[in-house]
């Protein structure tokens, strides 16, 4: 049975692992915790780089002789394989930790095992602690290997009446300066930044993470299907971050960056891209986590195709009565199609309210 002690350790893990997020990509965020026999804190760590030490790696060398005959606490299962860094399970043994406590099973075919090497060698293991704080934590990364795409957060702002913009199409600025300040934290977090052609005519974004000390600036990727939108000297074609211009086959693209321009088949239905085919081709790119910031008509795409995870709105105390709503055409036509969405948080930014939701269990796992 679990511990008071042991629930406390795997907490910290979990707060050691957020650590990583938007510098571990392709690879999870894992946070480990060691114990020593009498139970004292001996070391920790997190995974804080691709190719760099796991978390397990980081809390032994912290730990020192003090591991032996201790229990280690990790988010996330011990992997089991060599790549760019040694198997943690083997570095565990070595260190002659006594028990290994982990929250989240590694769904990875390539890394799985870790559990059974450590009891093969006498270790005592156990799976599961705080299963559920652990896969909130590392959603992304688990999305990815379980639909083998990356996953998706789509993050819109509007008013309370639910407009993105005026009826004369003026936008800046519906949030206040702390929910702008809050999507900068959003980009630092996701592997890349998705916006439509819209989105790129009327605003010209740079789509680079700003006021964040030591973020890795995410992919920016423009869905621009005729590759009409972006034209040379934009925002986003400017060197503080790769850039990838999504157009479709038949494009004339020859204004474009040659190596900026990802050529996708146009959707079976209606206008744009094929949405399954860009997120397959950024997954192919080591992209796990991709905040979709819109417009509405890309947006009603990602939703048609069941491919949003997350929705963040921003809400400002602000009516228009007109414009653009957040949301266009996303294939529901009758109420009974409403796409369902469980609210997991609401947070007052400012004099904004934040609302985070995720699809109902339902539609989960499209």
């Amino acid at each position: 049975m679990d511990t008071a002690a042991d629930i406390t350790a795997m907490r910290r893990a979990i707060e050691l692992a957020a650590r990583g997020l938007g510098s571990t990509s392709p690879n999870p965020v894992v946070g480990c915790v060691v114990l020593d026999a009498a139970g004292r804190l001996a070391g920790e760590g997190f995974h804080q780089r691709a190719g760099g030490p796991h978390a397990e790696i980081h809390a032994l060398r912290a730990a020192g002789d003090r591991a032996r005959g201790g229990t280690a606490y990790v988010t996330l299962e011990p992997c089991n394989h060599t790549g760019r860094t040694g198997p943690c399970a083997q570095a565990l043994i070595e260190a002659g930790v006594a028990r290994v406590v982990y929250a989240v099973g590694d769904p990875n075919p390539q890394a799985t095992g870790g559990a059974d090497t450590l009891r093969a060698a006498g270790t005592e293991v156990g799976g599961g602690l705080l299963a559920a704080e652990a896969e909130a934590g590392n959603t992304a990364w688990l999305t990815s290997v379980r639909l083998g795409r990356p996953y998706v957060l789509w993050k819109y702002a509007a008013s309370l009446d639910g407009r993105i913009a005026a009826a004369d199409a003026t936008s800046r600025w519906i949030t206040s300066a702390e929910s702008r300040a809050d999507v900068h934290r959003l980009r630092a977090e996701a592997d890349a930044v998705v916006v439509g052609s819209g989105t790129a005519r009327t605003d010209d974004p740079q789509l680079g993470v700003r006021g964040i000390d030591g973020a890795a600036q995410p992919l920016r990727v423009v869905v621009d299907t005729t590759a009409t939108a972006v034209r040379p000297g934009a925002r986003v074609l400017d060197d503080g971050a790769p850039t990838l211009i999504a157009v479709a086959d038949d494009a004339d693209a020859r204004h474009l960056p040659e190596g900026a321009v990802l050529r996708l088949p146009r959707a079976a239905t209606g206008p744009g891209l094929d949405i399954p085919a860009l997120l397959d081709a950024l997954h192919g790119r080591g992209i796990r986590s991709v905040l979709l910031e819109g417009g509405p008509t890309l947006a009603g795409a990602f939703v048609a195709a069941g491919t949003v995870d997350k929705v963040v709105g921003y809400l400002a105390p602000v009516l228009l009565g007109a414009g653009p709503a957040a949301l266009a055409d996303a294939g529901i036509s009758t109420i009974a199609e409403a796409l369902r969405l469980d609210v997991t948080e609401t947070v007052r930014i400012g004099p904004d309210l934040r609302i985070t939701a995720v699809p109902g269990t339902d539609r989960k796992g499209n």
